[in-house]
């Protein structure tokens, strides 16, 4: 009886000794702090970090940089303690749908300032379509951080 309590202790030790293991492997995810809504910019203060398994299935669909997370703008429900997954979040958008942008013609130098109104909403750097305000011909132009749009020719 006695050998059966020393194996068990052993055993048990073993077991100790590699849940210890385990815990030291756990992966740092970025998760939501409390629940974010679709449309809400994430702050620093919204996310905070949670142990996972290292063996997480998937893991490659979720975000594990909270780096990459601030400034973003949830796409869906992201709930509180949740893994956050990659298409769940975009980028800010600086220009929306039916508002009057600043347009900028560039050509040879020379520099025309017009405006139009977006059909689509759009962050910096993506290609947008626009409705110009003065001929009603649609155009397309690159989207800039500070919200205009700029349209290069040549």
């Amino acid at each position: 009886m006695r050998v059966l309590k020393i194996a068990f202790l052993l055993l048990a030790g073993v077991m100790l000794a590699g849940g210890a293991t385990a815990a030291e492997e756990a992966v740092k995810y970025p998760v939501p702090a409390t629940t974010i809504y679709p449309g809400d910019v994430i702050k620093d203060e919204m996310i905070m970090d949670r142990n996972f398994a290292p063996n997480i299935q998937g893991a490659s669909a979720f975000v594990n940089d909270r780096a990459a997370l601030v400034g973003r703008t949830a796409r869906r429900t992201l709930n509180a303690g949740h893994l956050i997954p990659i298409n769940g979040l975009e980028d800010q958008k600086v220009v929306t749908r039916g508002a009057v942008v600043k347009v900028l013609v560039e050509d040879d130098g020379l520099v025309i300032v017009s405006y139009a109104t977006s059909l689509q909403s759009a962050s910096p750097g993506m290609m947008v379509q626009l409705r110009n305000l003065d001929t009603g011909v649609t155009i397309r132009g690159i989207v800039q951080p500070d919200g205009s749009v700029r349209i290069q020719n040549g």
